[in-house]
């Protein structure tokens, strides 16, 4: 990649020094090999390339508080550190910020060295991916990530664009992975997410708290598919789109999942022409008991919800349907078109009369 006009980083650092007040006056593009330099100087550039970064253990590559409008450019493979720690390994936040990277970059975690068959509450402590907090009125487009040891993008933002994505933990199918979570979504408002592709190992979209989402044109495979939730503890999921997207050999299609015991809400979403293929447990799944199987309570209102042209095959030994609320708890369901077959009719409870439960 050429960067015009760009600034060394020993210049860069003198010129800090020297004259703060007039570096931030002055448009820098920045290039960085060394790790060490970044934190420093980072606040004072436009551009910041990161060539071939290696990040050392137990630290994270902290691209917080940019310069608004700063453009953040990955270049080659870069790499982290082993320790057992909590993470994140990239944090970014900042406003009007663009995250990207050259043709054949990639952030490879090297996640086999922590993944252990054990989720995130057992085993080795597995560092976070990528935390975009506070990254507002801003975009990640065509990011590369290669074996994240657990949860890889963490999303609390607002008006962020997430687009072109590619997350592919295939090496931990059989080396356990665990708790993979492509997109976790929490206290987030207007984000769109588009054009991922993603192979891990569990949730490949998982909104817990949020409103005015959209994740359109997404590819899931191997995972545990697209969520609503868990929601408890009081919040809210709202205004959600999730259309055009493929689900593939994954333990779960489309699913809501809502906490036992506990007071939130569910309003307004709405599943449109997703194709399912290969799933084990359950095709479509609403349940009100996530956290204490058999025990569906009404305390989180899921309400305003559509199923449209949700179609495709279960495995013999999952199920097609299952729809498990509490009572009084589901309600304004709109259900067209929804036709999953291969596997076997649930024992649902609760449910509106405007939805079905057997095979179509």
């Amino acid at each position: 990649m050429h960067i015009s006009n760009i600034l060394s980083v020993a210049s860069l650092a003198a010129l800090t020094a020297a004259a703060p007040s007039e570096l931030e006056r002055r448009q820098q593009n920045c290039v960085f090999t060394d790790f060490d330099k970044i934190a420093p100087l980072k606040k004072y550039c436009d551009v910041i390339a990161l060539r071939n970064i290696h990040v050392p253990a137990g630290k994270s590559l902290d691209l917080t508080d940019l310069k608004t409008g700063a453009h953040v450019i990955f270049e080659g493979k870069t790499t982290f550190g082993y320790a057992e720690w909590d993470g994140p390994l990239v944090k970014v936040s900042g406003k009007q910020i663009t995250v990207r990277q050259t043709e054949g970059s990639v952030l490879d975690g090297e996640g086999a060295r922590w993944w252990d068959y054990h989720g995130g509450n057992g085993g080795k402590t597995k560092p976070h991916f990528f935390s975009a907090h506070n990254l507002d009125d801003s975009r990640i487009e065509g990011i590369s990530v290669k074996n994240s040891p657990v949860h890889c993008f963490s999303l609390d933002s607002k008006n962020l664009v997430v687009s072109g994505v590619k997350i592919d933990n295939s090496d931990g199918d059989d080396k356990g992975a665990y708790n993979t979570d492509a997109f976790d979504v929490a206290h987030s408002y207007n984000l769109t997410i588009e054009n991922a592709w993603v192979h891990n190992q569990d949730d490949c979209l998982a909104i817990n708290q949020g409103d005015n989402i959209r994740f359109t044109n997404g590819y899931c495979y191997g995972g545990h598919g697209l969520s609503i939730g868990s929601v408890g503890d009081g919040n809210t999921v709202s205004n959600v789109e999730i259309t055009n997207s493929q689900i593939i050999n994954s333990m779960n299609g489309v699913r809501i999942k809502t906490k036992s015991g506990h007071t939130g809400e569910v309003r307004n979403i709405t599943y449109r022409n997703i194709t399912l293929s290969g799933i084990t447990d359950y095709g479509l799944i609403v349940q009100q008991d996530y956290n204490n199987p058999g025990h569906a309570t009404n305390g989180i209102k899921v309400h305003e919800i559509t199923f449209d042209n949700i179609h495709g095959t279960a495995t013999q030994k999952g199920y097609n349907i299952a729809l498990t609320c509490g009572e009084g708890s589901c309600y304004n369901w709109t259900w067209k078109n929804v036709k999953i077959h291969g596997a076997r009719d649930y024992k649902c409870q609760n449910y509106p009369s405007t939805a079905s439960c057997s095979a179509a």
